[in-house]
């Protein structure tokens, strides 16, 4: 089955994404590969709003029937929005993985590290698609 891979969002090898937006807030989510190899998600555990997470630091867990895992963030930044929405539907994730179903919303540090991230091609072969 071909992942859905957006030209417009950087990745990392963990499966998250990250969108900039116009603001300079990024939102960040787990990508349409990670979805379909945790199966059905049943839960999810995001962070706090104001909290500072560094560049691969643990973020959120996702649960699914088969799976537990956890979500890591891109880039260092300050998390300014969680999607609630995923707390009371996580299978959200699954159905929108790069729309409705986002993880949360940073304002990255001035020091984040974007170059470190993948673009969609270099994402497909990470994932060997």
């Amino acid at each position: 089955m071909m992942s859905q891979i957006p030209e417009n969002l950087a990745y990392t090898a963990e499966h998250q994404w990250l969108r900039t937006e116009t603001n300079g807030i990024a939102t960040i989510g787990i990508t349409d590969y990670a979805q379909e190899t945790l199966g059905d998600i049943i839960f999810v555990e995001l962070p706090k709003i104001g909290d500072f997470l560094s560049a691969q630091q643990h973020a959120a867990t996702v649960e699914s029937v088969k799976s537990a895992s956890d979500v890591y963030c891109p880039v260092a930044g300050e998390v300014v929005a969680i999607n609630t929405a995923l707390l009371d539907a996580p299978e959200l994730a699954n159905s929108q993985a790069y729309d409705t179903g986002w993880f949360f919303q940073i304002r990255p540090s001035a020091d984040a590290d974007f170059a470190a991230l993948l673009t969609a091609e270099q994402y497909a072969k990470e994932i060997d698609e």
